[in-house]
């Protein structure tokens, strides 16, 4: 029986909750009776979000837009959860994105929010939060990393599986920290999956047409793969077989191959 008051209830803050992973990560928690914080850029997406769980799980669906590129904004985020006299029982780093017009073509304040958004603000609030965890002897960090973690970076795109792979390391230290205090960290890497990422950084088209159909995968498959892995106390969760695959093979190919693997990718994808 769910608890009445809202202070006895389980309370997840997902970041990134407007679409994509984010968003099918927000329905598996609130079909599972918990609460959850809403955060990203677009108000209007997370209010629809946040009505619709609420008319469908009967959970408390709490929105809070703000923008990770900004360095206050882990800080304002945990400091509005505390006005509501809520605490985060599990935190869902999930908000990131990604630049592939070339390192030099980019200017340096887009690497900047890049940075904050994907690497410093999951950091901040897991540092912010896991101490209430582990004082509740309850918790759950769940960092949405990537399958480009295990990879070289891909030309073009030059940060973003650097920072997946630094997300994968840190998650698995803190993984080992928190073992024996009952909060449990993962990190979850999808490969390709269906959402709008690609949308926004304009590689839709070259990407569906280098990438076989069958290595794709839907969010909500995704999610549900984090979800189980997370309360199953995995420290990493490489979600459908193919990905699996693909993250040994990185693991033991020397690195002379996976370089050049990657640098065929990047052709095909015409970002070199």
């Amino acid at each position: 029986m769910t608890p009445t008051d809202p202070a006895d209830r389980r309370l997840a803050l997902i970041t990134g909750a407007s679409a994509g992973i984010g968003q099918a990560l927000a329905r598996v928690y609130a079909e599972h009776g918990w609460d959850l914080v809403l955060t990203a850029r677009r108000a209007d997406r997370l209010e629809a979000l946040a009505d619709e769980l609420k008319l469908r799980a009967g959970i408390e669906a709490i929105v809070i837009p703000e923008d990770l590129a900004d360095p206050a904004a882990p800080a304002r985020l945990v400091e509005a959860i505390e006005a509501r006299g809520r605490t985060v029982d599990a935190l869902i780093n999930n908000a990131g994105f990604s630049r592939t017009e070339g390192f030099q073509a980019v200017p340096w304040e887009q690497h900047q929010a890049m940075l904050q958004v994907m690497l410093i603000a999951p950091v901040e609030l897991a540092h912010r939060l896991s101490p209430g965890m582990v004082d509740r002897h309850f918790g759950r960090i769940l960092n949405v990393a990537s399958l480009a973690g295990y990879a070289p970076a891909t030309g073009g795109d030059t940060l973003y599986g650097p920072i997946k792979s630094f997300l994968i390391k840190a998650s698995c230290g803190l993984h080992l920290e928190m073992y024996d205090r009952d909060v449990h960290v993962t990190a979850l890497c999808p490969g390709y999956t269906w959402s709008e990422f690609h949308d926004v950084n304009g590689q839709r088209q070259a990407v569906a047409h280098s990438t076989p159909e069958w290595i794709w995968m839907g969010p909500d498959e995704v999610a549900r793969a984090g979800y189980e892995a997370s309360e199953a106390n995995r420290a990493i969760c490489v979600p459908g077989a193919p990905n699996k695959v693909v993250s040994a093979a990185l693991k033991i190919l020397p690195d002379d191959w996976t370089l050049a693997l990657a640098a065929r990718h990047g052709e095909r994808l015409g970002r070199l």
